[in-house]
């Protein structure tokens, strides 16, 4: 009952300029997913909002990410583009040791960085928010690229985001994860189908870039 009335009271407290926000988050996943394009203006002005709303809070690192956001929104439009042949930019998966290479260096700088903001800034859950954007940060240039995986780091993303705002009682946005996490494992199924009939075969017998 206390999370219900939690919930309910931060959605009534959520300003109007919130809801857009969130309502464009949604709209940029879906068509993130569908591969339209039309996800990128969708996913500017909503992280343009979140970056004045967090700004003006005092929350100034996911301000910053915001902003990041909103730039790699501009750069993701321009990787979408159709080419002069009018071919739609295909998915891509990359190879294990890839990720491997990704995964290592990207918690290396989580960790340097939990432990900067917990010792000299105090950060509460200091490392785990550091591992959440990081990984986010990383991520959102995977799905600009069209790299099939990028489903699969949004879901663990996700997965740890929901404990992070639980943990700090932001429990509307916690809310809004767990559609996100339910939406990615969909939007991995519907591009790994497209990818396998693209290739003519699965992943497990193809040679990754």
């Amino acid at each position: 009952m206390e999370f219900i009335r939690g919930v309910l009271s931060g959605f009534t407290a959520m300003s109007y300029w919130e809801y857009i926000a969130v309502l464009l988050s949604l709209a940029y996943l879906l068509l993130a997913i569908k591969e339209n394009r039309l996800c990128w203006p969708a996913a500017f002005i909503s992280t343009f909002i979140y970056t004045v709303m967090y700004w003006n809070g005092a929350l100034v690192m996911e301000s910053a990410l915001n902003f990041y956001y909103m730039i790699m929104a501009v750069v993701g439009w321009r990787m979408w583009q159709k080419t002069q042949e009018q071919s739609i930019v295909p998915i891509v998966s990359w190879s294990l040791d890839r990720h491997i290479k990704i995964i290592i260096v990207t918690s290396i700088i989580a960790v340097i960085l939990g432990y900067l903001t917990d010792k000299y800034i105090s950060a509460e859950l200091a490392y785990l928010d550091s591992f959440t954007t990081c990984f986010a940060i990383v991520t959102t240039y995977l799905v600009a690229k069209k790299v099939l995986e990028n489903f699969l780091y949004w879901i663990v993303i996700d997965t740890a985001s929901i404990y992070l705002y639980f943990a700090k009682g932001y429990y509307p946005t916690l809310v809004l994860f767990v559609f996100y996490t339910v939406l990615v494992c969909w939007g991995y199924k519907r591009w790994y189908d497209e990818h396998e009939q693209r290739e003519g075969q699965s992943l497990a017998k193809l040679e990754y870039d």
